[in-house]
């Protein structure tokens, strides 16, 4: 293990900082740089166009020792023998140099940064793994709130007040944690009380389709229990609580259900509000009722907050209504991963043309349940749908038949995404919806 490093945000605004490099390494250094208001000199024999473009001044030779002559800074971004002799020169004059890509050059290190407004988190690892250090970045991006700037302004309006009535520092944060909390406060519903889990439905994926009580529950949480279909826009709106995946994919390692049960318990127990959050309604495929009754065993108080389902999500965002005047009278949704459970129930469905079949974490078995339908008499030319990704950017819909079902062809790009089918007459439907105007959206928000 390398010596600590100290942490330090420097203010370099309207100071020398000299960039020995001019080609892409460099380029990002000096983009940040410029950005930060420092006054930036570029020495290099060839210098990129954007780099020279950001650089206050560029001096288009090889490096010499007194280019860093009052300097604050300096960047290394050359080949390895220039960069000892960046670093050379920099300890002679005491003057700190960060070496891209080299470590062993370097005496000061940048980090994965994500930055709110006027807050800044930076993540190194000490220059020994940058790859890492970015994985991290985007972590810390995907928990901290979007709003945390006006965090800060919260913050810096209550210091005044703390000083002059000489609040101790030790109580500013919970007296912080309580205005911050007011930033969110809806006043419609009660927080629930530590020691108590809810578990949630997330819907289909888009945040913006969460019930506004789901959407409180993760505002107070303490701890969140989130499955592998959870988006990281979702999480974000539990500002506060520490997030642990626990999610399922087919053929991958995963947390099994009974130790997801015994984390449950014991957060509560220890006086922690917990939300487990799952993909779609909780008692949809959801293995709810298993957390539910090993919740009541425990003794732990917990509350239901049923989520929009996939199964009749998924397809009304593809235009499809899982039931329509002369089409489809009902509809039966089934878990598609395992024929052992499946099969037994298309069977007893028979040939039924008023019903709409819904089928859950099945388009890896599309072959097998077409087959099996067409095998106990549904018509080939049935109508059919595979709904990706429903409610997320990447969202794709293919449209056919039972019996080209079988062999129907996902983009490559998109066939890791959650996938529904929809058999039955109205899968030839295609209700589009319209987009809100603007305005009519920003109302509706207001």
């Amino acid at each position: 293990m390398t010596a600590h490093l100290v942490p330090l945000f420097v203010k370099l605004s309207g100071r020398a900082v000299v960039v020995v490099g001019g080609g892409a390494m460099a380029a990002v250094r000096v983009r940040q740089l410029a950005e930060a208001g420092a006054v930036v000199k570029v020495v290099a024999p060839e210098v990129r166009e954007d780099v020279a473009a950001a650089a206050a001044e560029v001096r288009s030779r090889p490096f010499a020792p007194e280019d860093l002559d009052g300097a604050w800074f300096a960047v290394a971004a050359a080949t390895p023998a220039v960069n000892r002799a960046v670093a050379e020169a920099a300890e002679a004059r005491r003057i700190l140099v960060n070496a891209v890509d080299d470590p062993a050059s370097a005496t000061a290190y940048t980090g994965g940064v994500v930055r709110r407004g006027d807050a800044t988190v930076a993540i190194s690892t000490g220059g020994r793994a940058p790859a890492l250090a970015g994985l991290l970045r985007e972590a810390v991006d995907a928990i901290l709130p979007k709003d945390l700037a006006a965090w800060i302004d919260t913050a810096e309006a209550e210091r005044p007040t703390w000083k002059r009535d000489r609040v101790p520092l030790a109580t500013r944060r919970p007296l912080l944690l309580r205005k911050l909390n007011a930033l969110y406060s809806d006043g419609d519903a009660a927080p629930v009380p530590p020691g108590f889990v809810s578990l949630v439905g997330a819907g289909p994926g888009d945040p913006g389709l969460l019930t506004r009580r789901a959407a409180e529950r993760l505002r107070h949480a303490d701890v969140v229990l989130y499955d592998a279909l959870v988006s990281a826009e979702t999480l974000r709106l539990a500002p506060g609580a520490h997030c642990f995946f626990v999610g399922k994919r087919a053929g991958r390692p995963s947390v099994s259900q009974r130790a997801i049960e015994r984390l449950l318990v014991r957060a509560a127990r220890r006086g922690q509000r917990v939300v487990r959050l799952k993909c779609g309604d909780p008692f949809v495929f959801g293995r709810g009722g298993e957390e539910a009754q090993a919740l009541a065993a425990a003794g732990v108080p917990f509350e239901i907050v049923p989520g929009v389902s996939s199964a009749v999500a998924a397809p009304a965002l593809a235009g499809i209504p899982v039931t329509h005047r002369g089409l489809a009278s009902g509809f039966a949704v089934i878990s598609g991963h395992d024929e052992r459970i499946y099969g037994p129930i298309l069977d007893r469905l028979g040939s039924d043309t008023t019903l709409t079949l819904v089928v859950l974490m099945g388009v890896g078995e599309r072959a097998r349940l077409a087959a099996r339908l067409l095998g106990r008499g549904w018509d080939g030319d049935t109508p059919a749908a595979i709904v990706l990704g429903a409610s997320t950017a990447g969202a794709h819909a293919w449209r056919g038949t039972l019996s080209e079902l079988r062999h129907a062809p996902l983009p490559p790009d998109r066939a890791h995404l959650p996938g529904t089918l929809v058999i039955g007459a109205v899968a030839a439907l295609a209700l589009t919806a319209s987009t809100p105007p603007a305005d009519a959206t920003a109302a509706a928000g207001a």
